[in-house]
Protein backbone atom coordinates (compact mmCIF):
# COMPACT_ATOMS: atom_id res chain seq x y z
CA UNK A 1 0.00 0.00 0.00
CA UNK A 2 0.99 2.95 -0.67
CA UNK A 3 1.60 6.00 1.69
CA UNK A 4 -0.30 8.98 1.01
CA UNK A 5 1.21 12.57 0.66
CA UNK A 6 1.95 15.13 3.67
CA UNK A 7 -0.58 17.60 1.59
CA UNK A 8 -3.30 15.29 1.53
CA UNK A 9 -2.52 14.10 5.02
CA UNK A 10 -2.77 16.98 6.74
CA UNK A 11 -5.96 17.79 4.43
CA UNK A 12 -7.21 15.31 5.29
CA UNK A 13 -7.21 16.14 8.77
CA UNK A 14 -8.84 19.62 8.21
CA UNK A 15 -11.71 17.88 6.66
CA UNK A 16 -11.79 15.23 9.69
CA UNK A 17 -11.79 18.50 12.07
CA UNK A 18 -14.25 20.67 10.22
CA UNK A 19 -17.21 17.66 11.27
CA UNK A 20 -16.80 18.91 14.79
CA UNK A 21 -18.31 22.51 13.24
CA UNK A 22 -21.66 23.77 14.80
CA UNK A 23 -22.24 26.33 11.80
CA UNK A 24 -25.16 25.02 9.73
CA UNK A 25 -24.22 27.15 6.27
CA UNK A 26 -20.48 26.08 5.86
CA UNK A 27 -18.36 23.12 7.59
CA UNK A 28 -14.92 24.37 7.88
CA UNK A 29 -11.94 22.89 9.28
CA UNK A 30 -8.20 24.19 9.54
CA UNK A 31 -5.26 22.61 10.55
CA UNK A 32 -1.60 24.34 11.78
CA UNK A 33 1.34 22.47 10.82
CA UNK A 34 5.44 23.18 11.84
CA UNK A 35 7.82 21.28 10.77
CA UNK A 36 5.18 18.16 9.02
CA UNK A 37 4.09 18.47 12.72
CA UNK A 38 0.54 19.23 13.57
CA UNK A 39 0.36 22.38 16.50
CA UNK A 40 -3.50 23.25 16.45
CA UNK A 41 -6.51 22.35 14.83
CA UNK A 42 -9.62 24.41 14.55
CA UNK A 43 -13.23 24.19 13.32
CA UNK A 44 -15.58 27.03 13.08
CA UNK A 45 -18.15 27.60 15.99
CA UNK A 46 -19.59 29.48 18.72
CA UNK A 47 -17.66 31.07 21.27
CA UNK A 48 -17.15 28.59 23.98
CA UNK A 49 -19.81 28.39 26.26
CA UNK A 50 -22.31 30.16 23.68
CA UNK A 51 -25.27 29.09 21.57
CA UNK A 52 -24.37 27.17 18.65
CA UNK A 53 -25.88 27.90 15.07
CA UNK A 54 -27.12 24.01 15.53
CA UNK A 55 -29.00 25.14 18.21
CA UNK A 56 -30.66 28.59 17.67
CA UNK A 57 -29.66 29.20 13.94
CA UNK A 58 -27.22 31.40 11.77
CA UNK A 59 -27.02 35.03 13.00
CA UNK A 60 -26.29 36.73 10.17
CA UNK A 61 -25.53 39.88 9.36
CA UNK A 62 -24.66 40.93 5.88
CA UNK A 63 -24.48 38.04 4.36
CA UNK A 64 -21.98 36.18 7.42
CA UNK A 65 -22.69 34.40 10.21
CA UNK A 66 -21.51 36.63 12.93
CA UNK A 67 -22.36 33.97 15.77
CA UNK A 68 -19.16 31.36 14.66
CA UNK A 69 -15.26 31.87 15.46
CA UNK A 70 -13.78 30.41 11.95
CA UNK A 71 -11.70 27.35 11.67
CA UNK A 72 -8.40 29.72 11.16
CA UNK A 73 -8.75 31.77 14.09
CA UNK A 74 -9.90 29.00 16.02
CA UNK A 75 -6.45 26.98 15.03
CA UNK A 76 -4.58 30.46 15.68
CA UNK A 77 -5.65 31.12 19.06
CA UNK A 78 -5.67 27.51 19.91
CA UNK A 79 -2.30 28.07 19.67
CA UNK A 80 -2.17 31.57 21.78
CA UNK A 81 -3.60 30.11 24.39
CA UNK A 82 -0.96 27.21 25.12
CA UNK A 83 1.69 29.17 23.56
CA UNK A 84 2.79 27.79 20.66
CA UNK A 85 4.54 29.40 18.21
CA UNK A 86 3.07 30.32 14.87
CA UNK A 87 5.85 31.78 12.96
CA UNK A 88 6.77 29.91 9.87
CA UNK A 89 4.04 27.70 9.79
CA UNK A 90 1.56 26.22 7.62
CA UNK A 91 -2.15 26.23 7.38
CA UNK A 92 -4.18 23.10 5.55
CA UNK A 93 -7.66 24.72 5.30
CA UNK A 94 -11.18 23.17 3.87
CA UNK A 95 -12.19 26.28 2.15
CA UNK A 96 -10.26 29.82 0.79
CA UNK A 97 -9.77 31.93 4.16
CA UNK A 98 -12.14 34.94 4.19
CA UNK A 99 -10.44 38.64 4.46
CA UNK A 100 -10.42 38.46 8.27
CA UNK A 101 -8.87 35.12 8.54
CA UNK A 102 -6.63 35.81 6.00
CA UNK A 103 -5.41 39.21 8.15
CA UNK A 104 -4.77 37.20 11.04
CA UNK A 105 -2.93 34.36 8.95
CA UNK A 106 -0.48 37.02 7.62
CA UNK A 107 -0.27 38.38 11.53
CA UNK A 108 0.17 35.19 12.98
CA UNK A 109 3.18 34.38 11.16
CA UNK A 110 2.35 31.48 8.98
CA UNK A 111 3.94 31.44 5.45
CA UNK A 112 1.64 29.28 3.33
CA UNK A 113 -2.25 28.23 3.24
CA UNK A 114 -3.00 24.97 1.72
CA UNK A 115 -6.97 25.26 0.95
CA UNK A 116 -9.07 22.29 -0.35
CA UNK A 117 -11.76 24.77 -2.24
CA UNK A 118 -11.94 28.43 -4.02
CA UNK A 119 -15.15 29.80 -1.34
CA UNK A 120 -15.72 33.82 -2.39
CA UNK A 121 -11.65 34.15 -2.86
CA UNK A 122 -11.38 38.07 -1.89
CA UNK A 123 -9.25 39.75 -4.39
CA UNK A 124 -8.01 41.95 -1.87
CA UNK A 125 -6.99 38.83 0.61
CA UNK A 126 -5.22 37.70 -2.46
CA UNK A 127 -3.21 40.66 -2.23
CA UNK A 128 -2.53 40.59 0.68
CA UNK A 129 -1.04 37.08 0.86
CA UNK A 130 0.93 38.36 -1.90
CA UNK A 131 2.18 41.57 -0.28
CA UNK A 132 2.89 39.19 2.35
CA UNK A 133 4.72 36.48 1.23
CA UNK A 134 2.80 34.10 2.14
CA UNK A 135 2.07 31.57 -0.83
CA UNK A 136 -1.91 30.45 -1.02
CA UNK A 137 -1.97 27.06 -2.92
CA UNK A 138 -4.77 24.70 -3.89
CA UNK A 139 -4.51 21.35 -2.89
CA UNK A 140 -8.02 19.50 -3.41
CA UNK A 141 -8.71 16.56 -1.28
CA UNK A 142 -8.13 13.46 -3.17
CA UNK A 143 -11.04 10.87 -3.79
CA UNK A 144 -8.93 7.88 -2.77
CA UNK A 145 -7.31 9.54 -0.20
CA UNK A 146 -11.38 9.80 1.76
CA UNK A 147 -11.63 5.74 0.41
CA UNK A 148 -7.89 5.15 2.55
CA UNK A 149 -9.95 6.40 5.51
CA UNK A 150 -12.67 4.23 5.12
CA UNK A 151 -10.92 0.94 4.76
Amino acid sequence: MERISWHQYFMAQSHLIALRSTCERLMVGATIVRDKRIIAGGYNGSVSGSAHCIEEGCYVIDGHCVRTVHAEMNAILQCAKFGVPTEGAEIYVTHFPCLQCCKSIIQAGIKTVYYAKDYKNHPYAIDLFKEANVEAQYIPLEEQTLNLIGK
